[in-house]
């Protein structure tokens, strides 16, 4: 078996605004990489043989901190990235509600195999896409530990994979920024991969953290 310690990157501007970032590549703002740095001196300890992380600049940048603090190379993954959400990308709520009413009240709607106009991925393609390339990874890793950088829909699909609960619905589950998501991975005998969970939304390394991003934030 292996264990994997699933990881949300930390925090953006356009987290802050609620903007659908899907596969955008957004940086993380002076809060976020301040969490890198607290993951980071948390971890430092952790027996954590690997290091993955989405090719995306959000979970790169916090895994940044973690590898230097491990000796280890991070891996890019593709098959990481946050769902593609087609349309909606680089957009607010607000706005959202304003120039795409119809297509937002069909996306609220949480069907599985629904998905947007702009190259979207549907829900159920994008569960898919999670939890073959997480399987992947305990084939390749077995009975070691991983640190894996990834986005919130990734932990949302694990989370309803462990839980046994349909992929229709909203999210049901807290997904902090750098929160640690300790999940043990199985393999049956057939080669699938079955997911328990741990411990989940584990943020106790940023307790007492100032919040360096809202200046950054506001002066623009």
């Amino acid at each position: 078996m292996t264990e994997l310690l699933l990881i949300r990157h930390g925090e953006t501007d356009w987290n802050r605004r609620q903007c659908f970032q899907g596969q955008i590549d957004v940086p993380l703002n002076a809060h976020g990489l301040a969490q890198a740095e607290r993951l980071a001196a948390r971890l430092r300890a952790e027996p954590i043989q690997a290091l993955v992380a989405s090719d995306l600049s959000r979970a790169l940048q916090t895994a940044a901190p973690l590898a230097h603090a491990l000796g280890l190379q991070t891996e890019r993954q593709a098959a990481l990235r946050e769902q593609g959400f087609g349309i909606l990308e680089g957009m607010s709520f607000d706005d959202i509600r304003r120039a795409h009413p119809e297509e937002f009240a069909q996306w609220a709607r949480h069907e599985p195999d629904y998905a947007l106009p702009g190259g979207a991925e549907s829900r159920q393609h994008f569960f898919q896409r999670v939890i073959a390339a997480l399987g992947q990874l305990a084939v390749a890793h077995p009975r070691q530990t991983l640190a894996v950088v990834t986005h919130g829909g990734v932990l949302d699909m694990v989370w309803r994979h462990a839980q046994a609960l349909p992929l229709h619905g909203p999210r049901e589950c807290a997904i902090p920024n750098t929160g640690i998501n300790r999940v043990r991975v199985r393999l049956d005998d057939a080669g699938a991969a079955r997911f328990e969970i741990l411990g989940w939304a584990d943020a106790a390394h940023l307790e007492g953290l100032a919040d360096q991003g809202l200046a950054a934030v506001s002066a623009r």
